[in-house]
């Protein structure tokens, strides 16, 4: 729905948002909120109906759909003209009144017209008004058969044995207002009727107003102010010996833009998170953007010291950028689930939620789908799909070539097209690890929540790019079980050798730590222990933290396929010079020799070089790192 807000925005049309609910005792209906209030409970009518039924099922009664449907324009669907359907017109003006409509809706079946005409009579004596729907599913008719080979998906079965499981005729497809008005031009009132529906429901997206739950450790100070007093606080104990000039700078910088964003409860519903885990000695620690931040940092959310690393505050929170900022934390992976339960319990369940992941189709998930559908047998379309490598965007016939299967064989011809549709096309609809939404006022009143497959969670319907979107703020908790492992080597050192360590009192830069890294024992030791990882280590020779940094973010697709990486070991090796075009590159790649590894880098570069501002640096960095269909970054060209 959100992304049907953003398009209608784009191409200037005014959607018009509702469902079609599915009611255990009565006829289906479509609903469409009239209003803000009535948005809010069609959320809280379709949250009640999934909280019965369970993850992916929602249970609804009439007298469920009565007890929540003020404001809401209610459309009748019948099947057919009978008693019955009488019965469910008279029941449907009685509790809706003037919001009561039929639905008339050809179903390419005998007498359809005598059908159509039956049911207008029962609507008119009924007193209720028809209007003429579509019964939409897919945009062009000749994606019929794509719809065909989604719902063997769906049913788990093959085209050949489908049956009546398929439609049953190519109709069901997106028609144009003079097509509509031909097909049903014996009930034209039925037709003008659409209009009068769009026009009485004004309920957009727009007017979801956001509210972060307040944040107030101190009654009588604002969350600005209690933010800017445990940051100088915990400023204080983290340089003892003085805060450094630098430091200082980057916390009112930081401060000064939070205040002017509004973020500071953010901040510290993830600081109240982090001391919950720490006084429960759960071991954690922020990553990501976050540790851009010297306000993570001092507040104990990130390790990240400001005083020795160069960081860029733009990645993290941006002005110009407006995106809520976005801090992730991990978690023991043991006992992640405890702080998750927490925070369901600290803000209550009907205001905290886990966010959802729209998982879509790349190549290899299509070709396979498709070709189960299309009967194709298991070894074929594991040698076809053998030939997509990586992320596999698209199926490039040269590639399969290769394989030495008939491609004009024209049941394998289809499959490949219809897979070659399929990619980017939602698949299911998953669990985001730990991104949490959280509000002041009633969630289930913005978005519909359901139970999620696991025992005491439950999550929202709108994917994590979604609520982005909508400006809602999301709190990660995540799991790592190398920070499980961490926990109980800490805990081993302090029961057996009397030495108490926390992440960021470990010694830093220890020469025999990096000296067993430079011979590659490095098994089981984290980010650093693949075979890629491995073999590089002995050529860059790591001696100090930032040399780490460095190859992590080396062994990389995107340096790797840039051509990045024997560039960077000659420079280090002194075989090859340091090159920088201006002044300006050498300060931003200086560290990495004057080859761009970092994310941070390439907003510098653009910055710099293209005069980008920080929000279209940003949005460079996003395009660049991302692996959506189609990828963002063709959005991006030379000029």
């Amino acid at each position: 729905m959100v992304q049907a807000h953003v398009a209608a925005k784009e191409v200037g049309l005014r959607l018009v948002v509702g469902c079609r609910l599915d009611l255990a005792d009565f006829p289906p209906v479509l609903v469409y909120p009239m209003d803000r209030a009535a948005y809010g409970r069609l959320c809280r009518l379709l949250s009640l109906g999934k909280a019965r039924a369970g993850k992916g099922k929602c249970h609804l009664l009439w007298e469920d759909l009565v007890a929540w449907g003020e404001g809401q324009i209610v459309v009748l669907i019948p099947d057919t003209a009978d008693d019955a359907c009488a019965l469910h017109l008279r029941k449907l003006k009685d509790a809706f009144a003037d919001r009561a409509y039929m639905a008339l809706t050809l179903l390419r079946r005998p007498n359809d017209q005598m059908r159509l005409h039956e049911l207008a009579n029962l609507a008119h004596q009924a007193r209720v008004p028809t209007v003429v729907t579509n019964d939409v599913l897919f945009h062009t008719h000749d994606r019929r058969i794509l719809q065909d080979v989604v719902t063997c998906i769906r049913h788990n079965t093959t085209i050949d044995e489908a049956g009546f499981v398929r439609e049953r005729h190519a109709d069901r497809y997106l028609k144009p207002p003079q097509e509509m008005g031909r097909l049903f031009v014996r009930y034209p009132e039925a037709v003008a009727r659409t209009m009068d529906i769009v026009e009485r429901c004004r309920f957009s997206l727009d007017d979801l107003a956001y509210q972060y739950p307040d944040e107030v450790s101190v009654p009588s100070q604002t969350p600005q102010q209690a933010l800017e007093a445990l940051t100088w606080e915990a400023a204080v104990r983290t340089y003892p010996e003085g805060i450094p000039d630098e430091v200082r700078k980057s916390l009112n910088h930081e401060l000064d833009l939070i205040g002017r964003m509004n973020y500071a409860p953010y901040f510290l519903t993830v600081n109240s998170i982090v001391r919950y885990a720490r006084s429960q000695d759960i071991l954690c620690q922020g990553r990501g953007s976050a540790a851009n931040s010297a306000v993570c940092y001092v507040l104990g959310i990130t390790a990240i010291d400001p005083a020795r690393n160069s960081l860029l505050f733009e990645r993290f929170v941006s002005e110009e950028r407006g995106e809520p900022p976005d801090i992730d934390v991990d978690f023991e992976h043991a006992r992640r689930e405890q702080v998750i339960q927490w925070v369901y319990e600290h803000y209550g369940r009907d205001r905290a939620a886990l966010t959802a992941v729209v998982i879509r189709y790349r190549a290899k998930g299509a070709l396979r789908d498709v070709g189960k559908v299309m009967g194709l047998p298991e070894d074929l379309i594991r040698t076809l799909s053998g030939q997509i490598h990586g992320w596999g965007r698209k199926l490039d016939d040269d590639a399969l070539t290769d394989s030495g299967i008939d491609l004009s064989d024209r049941r394998i011809r289809l499959t490949l097209d219809l897979a070659r549709c399929l990619i980017g096309m939602p698949r299911h609809l998953s669990q985001h690890p730990g991104g949490f939404v959280l509000t002041h006022d009633r969630l289930d009143e913005l978005v519909s929540i359901e139970p999620a497959s696991m025992e005491a969670r439950q999550i929202i319907e709108w994917d994590k790019d979604d609520i982005d979107v909508l400006k809602f703020m999301k709190v990660d908790i995540l799991a790592l079980g190398m920070l499980t492992c961490m926990k109980k080597g800490l805990d081993l050192l302090a029961d057996h050798k009397g030495q108490h360590f926390t992440l960021q009192s470990i010694p830093a830069e220890d020469p025999r730590t990096y000296a067993m890294i430079r011979k590659a024992d490095t098994i089981g030791v984290f980010q650093i222990e693949s075979r890629a990882q491995m073999s590089m280590l002995p050529r860059l020779k790591p001696r100090v933290f930032y040399d780490l940094v460095i190859e992590v973010a080396i062994v990389r697709p995107g340096p790797i396929q840039g051509d990045m990486v024997h560039p960077y070991l000659r420079r280090r090796e002194g075989l090859e010079r340091e090159d920088y075009p201006t002044p300006e590159l050498e300060a931003v790649l200086s560290k990495t020799l004057g080859i761009p590894l970092f994310q941070e880098q390439a907003m510098q570069v653009a910055m710099i070089c293209a005069g980008s501002t920080a929000a279209e640096a940003d949005q460079l960095r996003r395009a660049m790192a991302t692996f959506k269909i189609p990828a963002p970054s063709r959005s991006f060209k030379d000029v």
